[in-house]
């Protein structure tokens, strides 16, 4: 028995039952403490009343005919009607696999995520989103997918001209020259603290927000005439590039890469035609705005085009995802945000529903909470008081200097990033640096000493891996009971892309191998060369589920 085992064997009881009772059922498998067997059910307890039989009396039918598979050690009844199955050493051993279930093989799925504006700085939001779209991505690529890695960020709109209205008064005004006095290193933060200043101006000053109104039509302008050379224009496209150039830079440091920017104002324009050929059959107009009524769908009305004729972020959505599928042809679109956006996105899946259905049903919206220091409250970028991103990753860094006495970026980032995915996503992230670095416990760095040891012990032996006729004791059965699971827990992380799972399987792998090592001689041992098999398919797992998750798997730390 190869592959998915659980699979392997809930379609033998389905058929036998289909066969013998004439009934077509849902056969659910789980998998008991080890002391009950590999796999249970309970289905002859389900079956029972609708044969007119005794529970036992059918789950003794059914174990018996299960008994006669040659990868079933054992099926035996248990208590009113379960039955608990034990494979064979080798269906165990068998089972072991690092292939993904391929569930998208042959589609073509664009994941976006991170999503950060230009002018605005990285915060921990970001962090998170760029960490979890990248496991997503991993997931889905593994499993066979043509996958494409987008990032979708405002380089127009209001608070593009907050910060350059802040921008032109640092600058004594329209000078273009005087950005040569900004530091390369000190780009991001100069427009993070514009951008900061022009929000505040906005939001006291009438006459500020008169100007800020006024040279957000400008912006829109550049684009519109392709304006490359005005003094202002000058001005808008270096910045601009400098929040490029500071976005990449993040990207490397984490591990990150996409394969397209969409800014938004590349996709306004097919927004507004969209949305204008849908007046009066999805949009309604309305003091001068076009809207869509959300109310009948049970959700809200929310602004596509405003009073000034713009695109609103409404608009440039609905432009995204067209451009997405004219550029991928996607059969699947995953988008992963912060949870204030899920209101937002059903209204604008459900205008696009109303014209272009495929796109919209083609579309999953995941979403997640914010991400606070341990102790910490929401952080607004508006008002300045924010938690960087990169604050948490030098936090890391700092803290695995405290505790574990190194500095080591493959360390300190893998702690930020298990850190963060071991959490099923929705909920709000609480961080807490010291746990993220901690060598015991349910942590990154915990895993990749646990593939280091791992590497060590093979490393220390002389004999080749390899696997002999002889059963396997109860702790190596333990070891590699745990090892096969692994296909199923892949496929359940793929199918609900969920990085948690995978996370969770890692931890609870190492833990098992660490009982396993304790009572199990390696080198030197008559069953060295079968027990360092297992280690070195322990230490495959534990690499290759980290890579699933963008985390370094180093062989020595």
């Amino acid at each position: 028995m190869t592959g998915n085992m659980q699979n392997t064997v809930t379609e033998f009881l389905r058929e036998l039952i289909k066969k013998d009772y004439e009934i077509d059922i849902d056969v659910v498998l789980t998998r008991p403490e080890a002391q009950f067997g590999d796999l249970a059910t309970n289905v002859a307890l389900q079956l029972a009343g609708r044969v007119g039989r005794k529970p036992q009396e059918v789950a003794a039918h059914l174990a018996k005919a299960v008994e006669q598979l040659n990868e079933i050690g054992s099926a035996t009844v248990a208590g009113p009607g379960f039955i608990n199955i034990t494979l064979t050493d080798s269906a165990l051993l068998d089972a072991w696999a690092l292939e993904v279930p391929q569930a998208y093989r042959d589609k073509s799925v664009v994941v976006e995520y991170s999503d950060p504006n230009p002018f605005k700085i990285l915060h921990a939001g970001h962090l998170y989103t760029s960490v979890m779209g990248d496991a997503i991505a991993n997931l889905v690529e593994a499993a066979g997918a043509e996958t494409h890695r987008v990032n979708f960020g405002g380089d127009v709109g209001m608070h593009v001209a907050k910060s350059m209205w802040a921008i032109l008064g640092a600058l004594g005004g329209e000078n273009p020259e005087k950005l040569a006095d900004i530091a390369a290193d000190q780009r991001s933060i100069w427009l993070a603290d514009r951008y900061v200043a022009g929000s505040e101006a906005f939001e006291v000053d009438v006459i500020a927000k008169e100007e800020i109104t006024a040279l957000n039509m400008r912006i829109y302008a550049l684009h519109s005439e392709s304006d490359n050379t005005s003094e202002l224009a000058r001005i808008y496209w270096e910045t601009r590039q400098w929040s490029y150039d500071y976005f990449v830079a993040f990207y490397d440091r984490i591990g990150s890469h996409f394969d397209k920017f969409y800014p938004e104002s590349l996709v306004a324009d097919r927004g507004l035609k969209e949305v204008k050929s849908q007046i009066g059959r999805v949009f309604d107009e309305s003091d001068g705005a076009v809207v869509f009524a959300g109310e009948e769908f049970g959700l809200h009305t929310r602004v596509f085009i405003n009073r000034e004729g713009l695109p609103t972020y409404e608009a440039k959505d609905t432009g995204l995802i067209f451009h997405k599928h004219d550029d991928y042809n996607f059969d699947k679109s995953i988008v992963v945000t912060g949870n204030e956006q899920e209101q937002y996105m059903a209204v604008v899946l459900k205008a696009i529903e109303q014209f272009a259905p495929e796109l919209a049903s083609r579309t999953t919206h995941l979403t997640h909470g914010l991400v606070k220091l341990a102790g910490g409250v929401k952080m607004s970028s508006r008002r300045g008081n924010f938690l960087r991103a990169v604050d948490v990753l030098n936090t890391a860094a700092d803290a695995n200097v405290e505790l574990n006495q190194q500095r080591d970026e493959r360390v300190s980032l893998g702690a930020v990033k298990y850190a963060f995915l071991r959490q099923r996503m929705g909920g709000d992230i609480i961080y807490d640096p010291n746990e993220s670095v901690s060598l015991h416990g349910n942590s990154g760095p915990y895993l990749q000493y646990a593939h280091a040891r791992a590497c060590s012990i093979i490393s220390k032996s002389t004999a080749k891996p390899a696997l002999d006729s002889e059963p396997l004791d109860i702790n190596e059965r333990l070891l590699v009971r745990k090892l096969a699971e692994y296909q199923d827990v892949m496929a359940n992380a793929v199918q609900d892309l969920t990085p948690h799972v995978i996370c969770t399987y890692l931890f609870d792998l190492a833990q098992t191998f660490n009982r396993f090592y304790e009572k199990s001689r390696i080198i030197g041992d008559l069953r060295e060369a079968a027990r360092l098999e297992l280690v070195t398919r322990y230490r495959s797992t534990l690499a290759h589920g980290l890579d699933l998750l963008s985390i370094a798997a180093p062989e020595t730390l």
